[in-house]
């Protein structure tokens, strides 16, 4: 048998002051490395985030790395080098769809 879940709640627990907190370190590495490591904060960002949210009962856990994430933004970056900034239009819907595939629930 399943195990007995609140399926009927979905929270989430995260205070202000750890979402201004990881907001503020966000933009702060992204400031100090020119936006090199932002790959990395923003996978930061969203493991805090995933950690905090629980979804009809089950754990959201993010699963990505500043080092896959790294990858794509090279291309993305220069896919708008090419297309003179057009495909940039394109990077936050990408950018969700790769951030929903690396989170997954827990269980």
């Amino acid at each position: 048998m399943a195990k007995d879940v609140d399926t009927s709640k979905s929270v989430f627990d995260g205070g202000m002051l750890g979402y201004w907190g990881m907001k503020l370190l966000y933009a702060l590495i992204s400031t100090i490395t020119l936006s090199l490591a932002l790959p990395w904060a923003a996978c930061m960002f969203y493991k805090w985030e995933a950690k905090h949210t629980t979804v009809d009962g089950r754990q959201l856990v993010f699963d990505g790395t500043g080092g896959q994430l790294f990858g794509t933004y090279i291309k993305w970056f220069l896919l708008s080098i090419v297309t003179i900034g057009i495909y940039a239009l394109w990077i936050p819907v990408k950018m969700k769809a790769w951030r929903t595939k690396h989170t997954h629930f827990a269980d």
